[in-house]
């Protein structure tokens, strides 16, 4: 299947579970319930969700059996988005061409959606998973790759390299954890979910995480080069930030070549023979989406 036609399945399949969830809950906070589908439902690829589903399929779980881990991590990115965009962090008044979601409201309101929404993605987890055993391990990659060690860690890491440069090094723990760690947390939790084997799901952590690397470098690149029209964001928001990206360091023609190298490593991990006889074209597609997307 082509990924343009396998992500539009994704993106109905993933709204249609987070509005009926969000349908579900009580009355009695409505702006808050209404901030956290605003959030949810602001647009989006879902991208990480798509790695769930491609990566838990390639080994033979079923949809339904993924649905849970797929919502989750969306709530988990939602809740990310939320927060980064208010004033304390990002300050960015527009997300995916509309209002963000603290400008849409209040950011107090803004502040309650995001952590409201970081629960909600366990809730999917444990109400979602094949096993009980399962559930437990999906959890704790999730936790794990939401927390300090990976999302937050690297926002926090994002903050204070503001307005100054950074070592190379440290721009690539920077990334790993606050683009990476989502994109990697959404590839195991599928594997998890149709219980691969231990060296399968190494060689998909290697995937993933060249994966999230080439999403990383390449969101630097359209900082610079890409239509805000498009992106749905003020481009140039790093540089004025004074933030350290790959462009900065190293020349917009240089990023796009470690783009493409990262692009290249993750391709090569999908053909160790762990994965042999496993259909992982959509994943390989993925990989080469993130370096050639416009937005």
């Amino acid at each position: 299947m082509e990924l343009r036609q396998y992500s539009a399945q994704v993106l109905e399949r993933v709204n249609h579970a987070l509005e009926q969830r969000i349908d579900a809950l009580d009355g009695w906070a409505p702006e808050l319930k209404e901030a956290m589908r605003y959030g949810l439902l602001l647009g989006g690829k879902r991208s990480r969700p798509l790695l769930v589903y491609a990566a838990g399929q390639a080994l033979g779980a079923s949809l339904d059996s993924l649905d849970g881990a797929a919502c989750a991590i969306e709530c988990i990115h939602a809740y990310s988005l939320i927060h980064d965009d208010m004033p304390e962090m990002d300050n960015d008044m527009l997300r995916r061409g509309k209002p963000s979601v603290h400008a849409a409201f209040s950011p107090q309101t803004a502040l309650l959606a995001g952590d409201a929404l970081q629960p909600l993605a366990f809730e999917f987890l444990a109400a979602g998973a094949p096993t009980p055993e399962i559930g437990m391990r999906q959890c704790a990659i999730l936790a794990v790759n939401a927390g300090y060690t990976g999302m937050c860690g690297g926002q926090a890491m994002d903050l204070k390299a503001e307005h100054q440069h950074i070592p190379y090094e440290t721009l690539k723990v920077l990334h790993s954890k606050k683009t990476g760690a989502l994109i990697r947390a959404a590839v195991q939790l599928g594997a998890v979910g149709a219980g691969a084997s231990e060296e399968q799901i190494k060689v998909l952590t290697i995937y993933a995480e060249k994966t999230g690397l080439a999403f990383q470098i390449w969101d630097d690149v359209l900082d610079v080069i890409g239509d805000e029209a498009v992106t749905g964001k003020p481009v140039g928001n790093d540089a004025a930030a004074g933030k350290s990206t790959y462009p900065a360091l190293f020349g917009l023609d240089k990023a796009e070549e470690l783009a493409a190298a990262a692009k290249d490593e993750a391709l090569a991990a999908l053909k160790e023979p762990a994965l042999s006889g496993v259909d992982t074209d959509l994943l390989a597609q993925f990989a080469v989406f993130c370096v050639t997307r416009s937005h």
